[in-house]
């Protein structure tokens, strides 16, 4: 006997459609916070009735920090819908972004080392 096949859920032909996309995002001209796909995200607070159901299920996500492009992929959305429902969510306050640490910022290693062995001689 084999186990049961699992079938992918599928997705709602709604959530692709492109009037709902430009009804999510409002302006599509608006001012759009600087985010990039590796932009940190982490909720502030937990979602208000008043917020729309993917800024309340991007609330949910954020509990604990996720990139834009993991959010993006949660939900299904594109890149550019997820920019302008974080921009809302940043602009009250709700969550807060970073920017990843860039490898270039951190210390030289050999620098590193050299510290190391001058703490060993001690």
């Amino acid at each position: 006997m084999s186990a049961p096949r699992r079938e992918r859920r599928k997705a709602d032909p709604a959530s692709n459609d492109p009037e709902r996309l430009y009804v999510i995002t409002g302006d599509p001209d608006g001012e759009r916070a600087a985010l990039d796909l590796v932009t940190m995200v982490v909720a502030q607070a937990e979602p208000t009735p008043t917020v729309q159901p993917e800024q309340a299920a991007i609330l949910r996500l954020c509990r604990a920090p996720l990139s834009v492009a993991e959010i993006s992929a949660y939900l299904s959305l594109p890149f550019s819908v997820v920019t302008s429902l974080l921009t809302e969510l940043l602009a009250s306050e709700q969550i807060e972004s970073r920017a990843p640490i860039v490898r270039a910022t951190l210390p030289d290693r050999s620098l590193l080392e050299a510290v190391m062995h001058g703490l060993q001689k001690l």
